[in-house]
């Protein structure tokens, strides 16, 4: 994608979008607020609920241990005991499970009975009893997230699919060049010595079977005979024009390369890897072309100039794609290992410290913290932090990023 197009999706989306109104109201100190919609802050930085004379700070503790929360119950300002106090919490989170949490005293605080994972980005419902009255609260905690409409996503070219099983390919990269089939490549001796009388082909032109190549007269004879094409194929060398005497060195070398042959270096490194019949793909260095083939070939003897052993792929050539002498690059694959849930390489991105994915719910993209595992050029391996179906931006995915940081997000507790 090309700078000016860059720009131009980035001016749709600040032109065109919508965000939640709730978007702007954002618990714990995730994300910007204005001065006036900030949530009060407690004395151990988390968000304060008053009801009368009792308060509640909730905060998110995640200082050497995994997330969790931390409640700190004032009555008129003076610390209530927390084995005096009961409590619950609900999330509700955008396309996930609810989360709850009960409490038990710990120290000066009540702790959560969970992990609170990431993102902390949902809907907040919290209960508390405290000298036989019950107190409620609901307020939003979002993060990483952000709305989009659907035509200016679809005009933006973001694309989303679900999260799924999928294979990891184990591959091992090889070089070499491009080369004429040698079971197709004949040179083309004349029968009998003697004087060439005339030539009818040119380097290049392609021939049919028994096509006539050239005449010569023979010197034992004394009459002309006719030199014809064995196969069809491409004259790839002349040797002799008229005048000059035919001998018994190829006048002329015809390649068939409606298939052609790549031909890999493998080192000893990677050699016990590579076996006959795995997948192959290739791909011209400068032209760019690729194509897809097996490997037909392994020497059984290394080159004595770098030790390295002849790894041969069959290419069909039909459309001429490949130019013998070309040099290419392979990826062979060696192993492919099945998981259970991988997404696409192209839609990572990164936020705070972490590697992500965006989900998508109807019209509102969120982060997704992931875990991951083995990677390949196309898909990673994730160990958490993403539900199985859950529909991900696959394509453009830095658009929903650079809308999300535009807001500007922050993670503070």
């Amino acid at each position: 994608m090309n700078r000016l197009l860059i720009i131009a999706l980035a001016l749709l989306l600040t032109a065109c979008h919508s965000h939640d109104p709730h978007e702007t109201e954002h618990g714990h100190g995730h994300d910007a607020e204005t001065a006036a919609d900030e949530p009060e802050k407690g004395p151990h930085r988390g968000r304060m609920l008053r009801e009368g004379d009792f308060a509640l700070e909730v905060a998110i503790f995640e200082s050497g241990v995994p997330p969790e929360f931390h409640l700190y119950a004032t009555q008129a300002g003076q610390p209530v005991p927390p084995e005096q106090v009961e409590a619950q919490i609900e999330l509700i989170r955008l396309g996930d499970p609810k989360d709850q949490f009960t409490f038990t005293p710990d120290g000066d605080h009540l702790k959560g009975s969970g992990v609170v994972k990431e993102p902390h980005s949902f809907e907040v419902k919290v209960r508390a009893e405290h000298a036989g009255k019950t107190y409620t609260w609901a307020y939003e905690s979002f993060e990483g997230r952000t709305r989009i409409s659907e035509k200016v996503a679809q005009d933006a070219g973001i694309r989303a699919e679900p999260a799924g099983p999928g294979v990891i390919r184990e591959t091992v990269s090889l070089y070499g060049r491009i080369e004429p089939d040698a079971d197709r490549v004949r040179r083309v001796v004349p029968r009998f010595p003697g004087p060439i009388r005339s030539v009818d082909v040119q380097v290049g032109d392609v021939v049919k079977a028994g096509q006539t190549l050239a005449t010569v007269e023979s010197n034992e004879s004394l009459r002309n005979y006719t030199v014809t094409a064995p196969m069809g194929g491409a004259i790839t060398e002349r040797h002799g024009g008229p005048g000059d005497i035919a001998g018994d060195t190829p006048l002329f070398v015809i390649a068939d390369v409606s298939r052609v042959w790549a031909d890999l270096a493998v080192f000893p490194r990677d050699r016990a890897r590579v076996r006959a019949g795995q997948p192959v793909s290739v791909r011209d260095t400068r032209a760019g072309t690729t194509g897809h083939g097996t490997v037909d070939y392994l020497a059984p003897l290394g080159r004595p100039a770098d030790q390295s052993q002849l790894v041969r792929v069959v290419l069909d050539n039909a459309d001429g794609r490949w130019v013998p002498g070309s040099f290419v690059e392979a990826v062979v694959t060696v192993g492919e290992r099945a998981k259970d849930l991988v997404v696409r390489n192209a839609a990572l991105q990164t936020f705070r410290d972490f590697t992500v994915v965006f989900a998508r719910v109807g019209e509102q993209y969120e982060v997704r913290m992931l875990e991951l595992g083995q990677a390949d050029d196309e898909h990673v391996e994730v160990l958490g932090g993403l539900r199985p179906g859950t529909e991900y931006v696959t394509q453009n995915s830095y658009l929903i990023k650079a809308d999300v940081e535009k807001s500007g997000a922050a993670h503070d507790h």
